[in-house]
């Protein structure tokens, strides 16, 4: 199955400082990676890309990200990531325009997510996503 991989996911397995390679999410980011199964949308290739201060360092991530296309993206999945949205908001549930964008591409796609940030489990409260769990989890 093809995952997407969502920002804070590539954030940890590209950060120098601090940078754990036994991580188990950045364990399984690398075997997603050599699987051929990772999968990208434009919002989440902007947020890594954003506010990289070295232009020689965006070039090369830029570069390296060119690797993973981007799933196409239709009038359909901003929609329903603003459904997504309101009906958590009226449930008490925040979340960024980005992640409920990512609900909505995995859910059109039928793909499972893969990140850290423990929002998207109060997301599955109220609406159907699959979240990837690491291999390498204990």
């Amino acid at each position: 199955m093809r995952v997407l991989v969502d920002t804070c996911v590539w954030s940890d397995a590209l950060r120098k400082v601090n940078f754990k390679a036994d991580d188990p999410i950045v364990k399984e980011l690398k075997e997603l990676i050599r699987e051929g199964r990772v999968q990208m949308i434009g919002p989440i290739r902007q947020e890594i890309l954003s506010g990289i201060r070295s232009q020689v360092q965006y070039d090369t991530l830029r570069s390296y990200l060119n690797s993973f296309p981007d799933l196409t993206l239709q009038a359909q999945d901003f929609e329903k990531a603003a459904e997504f949205y309101n009906l958590n908001r009226r449930k008490g549930i925040q979340g960024s325009n980005t992640d409920f964008l990512i609900c909505a591409v995995a859910s059109r796609y039928k793909i499972s997510i893969l990140t850290t940030d423990h929002d998207f489990n109060l997301f599955r409260e109220n609406i159907t996503i699959k979240l990837h769990t690491s291999r390498f989890s204990n």
